[in-house]
Parts: structure tokens; C-alpha cells; sequence
């Protein structure tokens, strides 16, 4: 959970435990009202006590930091809206194309469900990429490719193929960037 706590309501660091907690124990007891499975909870993982780098804001939002987004959520990167199939809210058109996850990963995505769809066997596919805070943009907290076979196809011959394009796109991810700067792909 990325939650942004508003200064003027915090006193110290210590403060700021307590109500990352709260939260914490918050999103789990609404989480016990809807499953029986284990649920782990991380809140603003990308704070560093050590220096005092929390995700304090004045207003409560994250534009205050350079995330305004100056675009619509109808923009999707593929020109899609595809209310009966995978899709992200993310818009990416005038994302950051060095350091926007949303954009980054989405785009990426498309990249490797095109991959993956030339291989044979394959009849369609969705992927998604899930990020976590605080963590390096080539390490996903989830990558899920959703591979539907032609009748006479097996997942057998056709994951381990899946998972080197998919690991060969991470390995070198600073590719989406590159291809992005030089006009390759685009996000509308």
C-alpha cells in the first residue's frame, strides 16, 4: 500500500510508525471479510528510517512530487479500451520513460505478449507485470503470462519459450526506454 500521510497530522517519526500500522492493520481486517487466505500487508516500503525518507506530503497526493499526470485515463498504450479483457488504467502517454513503472510495464507487456504470440502453438495471450515499491524495476513483484494454446498446441512445449522471452525482457528492460526515446514504440 502506498499511502500518502499528510504532515500536519504526524508529530514524529514514531507518529508516523503508529499510523503506518493502523493502516496496516486496517487493509488486513478488511481483507479478513473477504478471504480465508493469508494476506501480507506492506505500507510505504520504500521508506528509509535510517535518513528520515518517508512519504510524508502537505496535500495528502503525490503530485506534489512530480506525479500529476497530464493525461486521461481513456489514453491507453495499445488504443485500446477492452472492457471484456485484461487491461491497466494506466495511462502512459507523457510518463516519464525512464523511471514511470506504469508506463515502463505496460509497455513491456505488450512487447513480450507479441513475442510470445509468434511462437507456435500459441493462439492468444495476456500478460501483466505487477511492481512494487521500492523495488528495482527489472525485479516485478509478479509477471503472469496467460497463454491460451491452439487444440493441437501444448503448454509443455510452449512455457519454457514464454518464460526465456519474458526473462530475456527483464534482463534488459532499459530496452522499452531506448525504443521509446527512439520513436519505436509508441503509447497511444
Amino acid at each position: 500500500v502506498a499511502n500518502a500521510i499528510v504532515s500536519k497530522y504526524v508529530n514524529d517519526l514514531e507518529h508516523y510508525k503508529m499510523v503506518k500500522d493502523e493502516v496496516s492493520n486496517h487493509v488486513l481486517d478488511v481483507a479478513r471479510q473477504y478471504t480465508q487466505r493469508d494476506v501480507s500487508v506492506a505500507v510505504n516500503i520504500a521508506d528509509d528510517y535510517g535518513t528520515g525518507s518517508v512519504y510524508l506530503t502537505v496535500t495528502g497526493t503525490s503530485a506534489e512530487m512530480g506525479d500529476d499526470g497530464s493525461v486521461g485515463r481513456g489514453n491507453r498504450s495499445n488504443g485500446l479500451i477492452t472492457l471484456n479483457r485484461p487491461m491497466s488504467l494506466e495511462a502512459t502517454s507523457g510518463k516519464n520513460p525512464v523511471s514511470h513503472v506504469g508506463k515502463i510495464y505496460n509497455l513491456l507487456s505488450t512487447q513480450i505478449a507479441q513475442d510470445i504470440a509468434e511462437l507456435e502453438g500459441v493462439d492468444e495471450v495476456y500478460v501483466r507485470i505487477l511492481s512494487q515499491i521500492g523495488q528495482p524495476i527489472d525485479n516485478p513483484k509478479i509477471v503472469n503470462a496467460q497463454i491460451i494454446p491452439t487444440k493441437e498446441a501444448t503448454m509443455e512445449k510452449i512455457n519454457p519459450k514464454a518464460e526465456v522471452i519474458i526473462d530475456d525482457w527483464l534482463s534488459d528492460i532499459k530496452k522499452i526506454t531506448d525504443m521509446v526515446v527512439r520513436g519505436e514504440i509508441s503509447t497511444f
